[in-house]
This record gives C-alpha cells, sequence and structure tokens, in this order.
C-alpha cells in the first residue's frame, strides 16, 4: 500500500540534540507509522513500513517557539490513578521558555508500507478485513486523529495512490546516493522501549526501510 503525504512544516527531532529541536533530514520510519496508525489500527495488526519517497527537496527553517521546560511524571499519574495524592498541573506562566526549532520546509513524502497480523488477532481478524477498512478509510480521508510531521502543531495531509493518481517525481530522481547518516528506526516496545537505529541511504530519492522487528506473516 502506498499513500502520499504533504505538509507545510515537519520536525522529526533528532534525540541526541538534548535542548534544542532540530529535524532528521527526512521523515523517520517511526513518525511514517505513527501516520498510517492514524488512519487505521487495532492490536491485531502491526505497520511496517518497506520505503520512504521523499519527493520535494530537503529544505530546512528555523524559529523559535514557547515550549515547556518540564512534563508531568509518569509516576505522578500512576499514584494519581491508585488513588494517592499527586500534582498534575503545570503553571505555564512560570515554566515557559523559548527555545529554537530547526525543521523542514514543505516535506513531502511517499509513505510504501504493510501490515502483518499480530498474536492480538481474533476469529473475525482477517488481511482482506483489515486491507479493505484501510482503503475505505484512506480513500475517504479518514483518521482516527490528525496525522502531524513529528509535531502535532505540524499537522500532514494523505491521500491514497491508487489509479491514475501519482505525485510528481522525487527532486532526488536520478541524483547520486544521498548517506543521511544513522536515523531512529522505531522503539522496541517488547524491549523496555529501546530505541532502535538503521543507517538511512537515499538512492533516487527512495530510502529502503528495514524491518528490525520480523514478526513474520507479511501482507
Amino acid at each position: 500500500m502506498k499513500i502520499f503525504v504533504w505538509g507545510d512544516l515537519a520536525c522529526f527531532t533528532r534525540p541526541e540534540m538534548k535542548a534544542e529541536r532540530v529535524s532528521y533530514d527526512v521523515i523517520t520510519p517511526s513518525a511514517a507509522r505513527g501516520i498510517l496508525e492514524s488512519i487505521h489500527w487495532k492490536p491485531a495488526i502491526r505497520w511496517v513500513v518497506n520505503r520512504i519517497h521523499v519527493i520535494n527537496e530537503i529544505k530546512f527553517s528555523s524559529l523559535k517557539r514557547n515550549e515547556i521546560r518540564t512534563k508531568i511524571s509518569a509516576g505522578a499519574v500512576k499514584s494519581a490513578m491508585n488513588g494517592k495524592d499527586a500534582v498534575l498541573r503545570q503553571n505555564t506562566s512560570e515554566e515557559r521558555e523559548q527555545r529554537m526549532t530547526v525543521m523542514l520546509s514543505q516535506p513531502a513524502y511517499i509513505i510504501e508500507a504493510h501490515f502483518e497480523l499480530t498474536a492480538h488477532k481474533g476469529d473475525s481478524d482477517t488481511v482482506e478485513k483489515h486491507y479493505n477498512i484501510f482503503l475505505r478509510r484512506a480513500r475517504n480521508g479518514q483518521c482516527f486523529q490528525q496525522p502531524y510531521f513529528g509535531c502535532k502543531e505540524f499537522p500532514a495531509n494523505f491521500r491514497l495512490i491508487e489509479g491514475d493518481f501519482y505525485p510528481d517525481k522525487s527532486f532526488y530522481k536520478d541524483k547520486p546516493l544521498i548517506d543521511l547518516q544513522w536515523m531512529l528506526w522505531d522503539l522496541d516496545y517488547t524491549n523496555g522501549m529501546t530505541p532502535k537505529f538503521f543507517r538511512a541511504v537515499m538512492e533516487n530519492g527512495v530510502i529502503e526501510v528495514p524491518d528490525m522487528l520480523g514478526e513474520g506473516g507479511a501482507v
């Protein structure tokens, strides 16, 4: 399955940048998976991104944004859920600070992906069922939440690629191979949310994405 996604701005933050937000050159596989899951997801399926096609030229811009210095801890939330006293508020006036964001301008990609059935599938969960649900929702522009490019203030538009519709060719078509260095692939939720990285290489505007979990049962 292929979908075309585009927007005005994007920021796929590099984890090694602690204080400031600096985006990767292109969308990460985890962010691409998040867009697919915003269209259709159930515990019975796992999305696997196969390829990312970079359509527009990679361009950066920067600005300062107001952000919050701290966040509510997971421990405080768990305490509140267990009926214990916990502080679950933040004073945005006192904790606000300006941080620089280096982001992408006019990002556009084709996400090529498939899904796999997981151990959580039920008797009614079939490949055909979830495939048709995704097609119907993508064709109608339906989503459970607004897809976004890295930050929720950077919404992403999407359109299913089928029939005569196909975006313009990549700006990097027929250009030399570009090494984008190490990039975050995703978090391994089965292993304590361990981050996994891969060496991203773009050839003719296409990045081949490995499946670093490899549960099998490809669709």
